[in-house]
């Protein structure tokens, strides 16, 4: 009954007003953004608000869930104010925020907790005393997901043992999507593209990890009930229906993981097209529809819904290695620091760097691991560092790209996102030698945003597949034959680099 209602209310709309209004909820900004029928970004609408997470010498990476969320709410008014003008209504809103966030809900309806991010690393000690209690392997082969502090699991044991008070008064775990939609419409609704990358998320089965839910001391009912995910909602609460009056009544899509939508607005719906973007944080990904996935070891697998998978790997050191550099080390202004970098040769610099300035996640999933720099002379000058810093980070995508060549075909092309990335086309021809293979550069600025958009077009009926809505591209970054024997001396160097750091222990 809700897909005819929806169907009709679809067909009823003039195509100009076949809209989607896309919330986008990253790491250090809210952002709205208004789509065509087309996945055409609508010029004129949408806003951006800054905030910054908050951190603690011991690793915490966290923030106020009602802050978080009012920045949400204050990014919809401020579109709604736009729309109004405009006299205009979206056709829906789609959402998506970043993965493995988690916080705890009372029973009073207040938080329990703050919101952990993927970043905060507390919860060390609690990932390894999971891994003497579980089988690491055989759970990460069920839940795409590794033992490690990026991800829940981890977090909730170093919650129960650190903040027990708090932990007892919990009645809901949730994502930060969740608890907007809760304060918005009074109900948690949770996509199953969410609660795949909790860690608690048997892929092959979409249900829960029993296992894992019994070791960490949590419960089922503290959980989204699965039966009951994926609905959109619609009719806001009434303190809201005023404020957001242009958005009330309309189908609101939960919350889909970003990196997900990253996949889906970059093109990259089918394993012909790998996605690698490179933000803050760095990820390559392949999106594929299989009844039964297996799951490399050192890679991780979550879902785009319960018919699509998303297998890849991810850093936490991308864009911030270069952000890094720019601002400790003597370098010239941007344009020239990239005239620079262009024009010099692979290794020339021989130098060998682990860029895990944030800890290693795939494939090695060392949190303990940290950048390195090996090599250096008196003639050794800040642009060599630079260069050989992009390198490194490129060599990690080729890591990864070699266990995901285990479970998908070699891929036609990559396409590359990300602002880091694309700013810097030295840093994609890189990627193209250390790949070995072509990158063709996403032009679709907000390609996260985009593809929340075209998932809620696909499942309202305006468009029949995502896949027949291609993003704007630009260039295609050909790897350059040559260049593969030195890369790979370097990649054989840094794994050597990484053995005597971290394995001879």
């Amino acid at each position: 009954m809700r897909c005819r209602a929806l169907s009709c209310y679809k067909q009823s709309l003039p195509e100009a007003a076949q809209t989607i209004l896309t919330l986008d909820a990253g790491s250090s900004s809210v952002r709205t953004v208004l789509f065509d029928a087309q996945g055409r970004r609508v010029d004129g609408f949408g806003t951006q608000l800054a905030y910054a997470l908050d951190t603690t010498p011991d690793g915490g990476v966290q923030i106020d869930p009602d802050r978080l969320a009012d920045l949400c709410i204050q990014a919809l008014s401020a579109a709604c104010v736009q729309l109004r003008h405009a006299n205009m209504r979206p056709a829906a809103v789609a959402c998506d925020t970043f993965w493995h966030s988690i916080l705890g809900l009372a029973s009073d309806g207040r938080p329990a907790t703050p919101l952990l991010h993927l970043l905060d690393t507390r919860s060390e000690s609690s990932a390894a005393q999971l891994r003497q209690r579980i089988d690491n392997r055989a759970q990460h082969a069920r839940t795409g997901c590794v033992l490690h502090p990026s991800y829940p699991p981890s977090k909730l044991l170093w919650l129960k043992e650190t903040q027990p008070d708090a932990f007892r008064r919990v009645t809901r775990w949730m994502s930060i999507g969740e608890y907007l939609f809760r304060k918005l419409f009074g109900d948690a609704m949770c996509s199953t593209s969410m609660i795949s990358a909790s860690g608690f998320w048997d892929q092959n089965r979409n249900d829960y990890d029993d296992e894992l839910i019994s070791v960490v001391g949590v419960r089922r009912s503290q959980f989204p009930n699965p039966a009951a995910m994926d609905r959109p909602l619609s009719q806001l609460s009434p303190q809201y229906k005023e404020s957001l009056s242009e958005l009330d009544g309309i189908p609101w899509y939960p919350a889909l993981g970003d990196g997900a939508c990253d996949n889906l607005g970059s093109g990259c719906v089918s394993p012909e097209n790998l996605a690698l973007m490179v933000g803050t944080t760095g990820a390559m990904r392949a999106v594929f529809t299989r009844e039964q996935i297996d799951i490399p070891a050192g890679l991780w697998c979550y879902r785009v819904d319960r018919h699509r998978a998303v297998l890849g790997g991810a850093i936490s050191s991308g864009g911030e290695v270069f952000a890094w550099m720019k601002q400790t080390l003597k370098l010239p202004e941007p344009a020239e620091t990239e005239r620079q970098i262009a024009a010099m040769s692979p290794g020339a610099h021989g130098l060998t760097m682990l860029p895990y300035f944030a800890g290693e996640r795939s494939t090695g999933w060392r949190s303990d691991a940290r950048a390195a720099i090996a090599g250096m002379g008196v003639a050794t000058m800040p642009i060599d560092i630079l260069r050989a810093a992009l390198e490194s980070v490129a060599l990690q995508f080729r890591n990864i790209y070699n266990l995901m060549l285990s479970s998908v075909p070699k891929p036609d092309r990559i396409i590359a996102s990300g602002g880091a990335l694309l700013h810097s086309p030295a840093w994609t021809s890189m990627m193209a030698d250390a790949l070995s293979r072509p990158v063709l550069a996403c032009l679709e600025p907000e390609a996260t945003a985009r593809g929340a958009a075209l998932y809620a077009l696909e499942k309202m009926g305006v468009i029949e597949d995502i896949s027949a809505v291609p993003p704007r591209t630009g260039q295609t970054y050909q790897p350059v034959e040559a260049h593969w024997a030195v890369y790979s001396e370097e990649l054989r160097r840094q794994r050597v680099l990484y053995h005597r750091l971290f394995e001879e222990k």
